[in-house]
């Protein structure tokens, strides 16, 4: 795909990427990453990410620690591939209608149906005792999780505790496999995953993604969101799939706009002079989202399909390009989100 922005002349600009979970929907947010890595005067200092944006997050860093932002393209291109290839051999399925009539949701497919209702009377701990994923094999082999630590990107990952529902943010070597699984557990298809002891569940619950860690940790000063969550829908949700998908994408969205409503009052009232206050005094927010996506409903984000997630990646480098001739001249020199709006 062919990008309409380029600038090679600019200085150095430092970022730091704050990643939505989303399921297979992460695959656009694959696109946008790629598609600003290509420009060599933006650099990622730091990613925070949850779910789906934890392991793009992760793939990112130990790509960029082996080869830069070339390495990171590569590394985020092999894991998505995997995930596709493992899919490929997986029951959940789009229905022959939806197949036909080039629809991505997987409502209609028998093996969903059959999961959503059996989900409402039984467990993962009945349904699946071994508390098996494919996701960790995938992992195991996109990640080097024993030197990640060692990677120039540094990486923070929510997931929410199941005993006192506060999120917990993982950095450095305390990542593992099991800290990504636990940002990507979905309470109702997965046992919750236990680390040192505690059980845990989505950070999307917490923080989807967590900003803060960005501000105060990583010395870049511009932050940009990839948002996969639609924050607005013109119409009222009448049927009983359209209903769980919004609810679906209000309760994943609160935690960040709660986050961005505090970070837009912390930045009124802090003192801009020295320490912390001058950290959020100074930051700059930008957001890359696309309306593309409010097209689709919440069981497509089970969809792995090579052709699907091809969709969303291009998809995501098209929003990204879109960001860049708007507001790329903003990187580095001012905010292009105005946070003071979210307080009204």
């Amino acid at each position: 795909m062919n990008s309409a922005y380029q600038h090679t002349t600019r200085a150095e600009v430092s970022i730091d990427l704050a990643l939505q979970g989303g399921g297979s929907h992460g695959a656009f947010t694959w696109g946008v990453i790629d598609r600003l890595l290509e420009e060599p005067w933006l650099r990622v200092e730091a990613v925070s990410g949850t779910s789906a944006g934890a392991m793009n997050a992760a793939v990112l860093a130990h790509g960029w620690r082996l080869g830069g932002a070339a390495g990171a393209r590569a590394a985020l291109d092999g894991f998505w591939q995997r995930v596709a290839q493992t899919a490929a051999f997986s029951p959940l399925r789009r229905s022959p209608l939806d197949w036909l009539l080039g629809r991505w949701s997987m409502g209609h497919s028998p093996v969903y149906v059959a999961m959503d209702l059996v989900s409402r009377v039984f467990s993962p701990y009945h349904l699946n005792p071994l508390g098996l994923n494919p996701l960790r094999g995938i992992l195991a082999e996109a990640v080097d999780f024993e030197r990640l630590a060692d990677s120039p990107v540094k990486v923070f990952v929510t997931a929410t505790s199941v005993h006192s529902g506060r999120g917990r943010v993982f950095r450095g070597a305390a990542i593992t496999p099991d800290v990504l699984l636990a940002s990507a557990c979905l309470p109702t298809l997965f046992q919750a995953v236990e680390i040192d002891g505690e059980p845990y569940w989505d950070g999307g619950f917490t923080g989807n993604p967590t900003i803060t860690p960005l501000v105060l940790e990583s010395d870049a000063v511009d932050i940009v969101l990839v948002q996969i969550n639609p924050l607005e829908r013109t119409e009222t949700p009448r049927n009983a799939a359209d209903i769980a998908n919004r609810m679906n994408e209000v309760s994943f969205n609160s935690p960040l706009m709660k986050e961005l409503r505090m970070i837009a009052v912390l930045r009124q009232v802090v003192d801009p002079g020295a320490g912390e206050g001058a950290r959020w005094a100074r930051m700059r927010m930008h957001r890359i989202m696309t309306d593309e996506l409010a097209h689709l409903d919440a069981s497509s984000k089970l969809n792995a399909e090579w052709s699907f997630l091809s969709l969303l990646r291009d998809e995501g480098r098209r929003a990204a390009d879109v960001f860049l001739q708007a507001h790329g001249n903003a990187l580095g020199q001012r905010s292009s989100l105005d946070l003071d709006a979210l307080i009204g």
